[in-house]
């Protein structure tokens, strides 16, 4: 199933909003580190680029404008690759493995009390991230820590 690339940019940004960033998942799990990198990069990119931009014309001169506009799409274009990549983890189907740590949870969950999405039967990322976010947000410390 093929998105086009701004669905993937949304896809992105809902995921990376999604996902929680706890120091339990950061050694299971990329994404965590992926999320970081590109909401540092989306905050701290764009003005990165125009300084790149402005001090090489103001260094080498206006004969150096494609050099300069080179760099300055390179770093604006950092967000965009981290997007890109959240956006297409999203979509993609949890593994076998983790998909049955994914019904577990839920299992749990639910037994707990809590309201959660029903239950897919082919999960993606998408879905982990929405349940790990309400596990942590809604349950207790202790509760969650025989997960991690």
């Amino acid at each position: 199933m093929a998105q086009s690339v701004t669905n993937m940019l949304k896809d992105g940004q809902e995921y990376m909003k999604t996902w929680p960033l706890r120091r339990e998942l950061y050694t299971l799990f990329p994404d965590c580190r992926v999320v970081a990198a590109t909401r540092f990069a989306v905050r701290f990119m764009p003005p990165v680029a125009v300084l790149a931009c402005a001090t090489l014309l103001n260094t080498l001169g206006t004969d150096y404008l494609p050099q300069a506009l080179a760099v300055g799409a390179f770093f604006l274009s950092m967000p965009m690759q981290g997007l890109l990549w959240l956006g297409k983890r999203s979509n993609e189907k949890l593994p076998p493995q983790l998909s049955h740590w994914y019904q577990e949870v839920l299992t749990k969950m639910r037994d707990q009390g809590c309201s959660v999405q029903k239950p897919k039967h082919e999960p993606r990322y998408r879905e982990l991230a929405r349940l790990l976010k309400t596990a942590f947000e809604d349950l207790d410390k202790a509760f969650t820590r025989q997960w991690f």
